[in-house]
Order: C-alpha cells, then structure tokens, then sequence
C-alpha cells in the first residue's frame, strides 16, 4: 500500500521546524501500526529558488519507509506513506493533516505488492520453488 499525500495551506511556522517532522517522523509508525527500525533522518535543505527551502526526512520501517518534503514558503508539503501492510490511510491522513495544520489534503492509495500477497495467501509446501 502507498499513500501519496500533497498537503496545502499548512502553517508555515510548523512547516519550517525541523524538530516538528522528527517528532511526527517518530511517533507517526506506532500510531498507524507499523514498525520503525531506525530513528527518523531529517535535513534543511535550499533549492534553486528563494522559496523551495524546507526539511526533507525519512523514517525507515520494518513495513517500507515514510518520507517528508516541507515547503514552508509556499505552505505545503509532500509526503509518501509505503507498506508492504495495509494500514488506516485516513487515520495517516487525518495525523498529518493536524501535525502541519493543513487545510487541503490531496491523496492517493495505491496498490502494491500484488505478488507478494498472492504468495502469502498460498499454503507453504506451494510456494517452494526450485
């Protein structure tokens, strides 16, 4: 499952504190019932133009990766929920929405692992392969 989220007229102030994504980066696995293995990454960054600067992070979970891209210039965000297990992607949704006070969430859920869960689904001595 992927959650593609684009998040707009977010507060700028909570956009631009890179300690507010490391907290969410934190806490937001357990709240939608994943496993993270590692503490979450998050870095200032400065793009080409005066208002693409922000914090990108990433945390790494036992289920795939979650990742952020802040633009607090421009209010918005970018962020990418992927796991390998279904999870409440309106609980993930509602979550973000709150910790970046945005007042428009577009998002997509896409499908993945289409194999991977046939072969779950499969008893064990049909999985075997030679």
């Amino acid at each position: 499952m992927h959650l593609i989220i684009d998040g707009y007229g977010g507060d700028s102030q909570l956009l631009a504190e890179g300690a507010v994504l490391e907290k969410l980066l934190d806490e937001f696995p357990a709240q939608i019932g994943m496993t993270k293995i590692a503490p979450p990454a998050v870095y200032r960054y400065v793009g080409s133009k005066p208002q693409d600067w922000g914090y990108s992070g990433y945390v790494v979970i036992a289920e795939s990766h979650i990742s952020f891209h802040t633009f607090p210039a421009r209010n918005c965000l970018w962020a990418d929920v992927f796991s390998c297990k279904d999870f409440d992607a309106d609980k993930a949704i509602r979550l973000i929405k709150q910790a970046f006070a945005l007042q428009d969430v577009q998002a997509q859920v896409l499908p993945r692992g289409f194999e991977f869960m046939e072969a779950e689904a499969e008893p064990a001595e049909e999985r075997i392969s030679a």
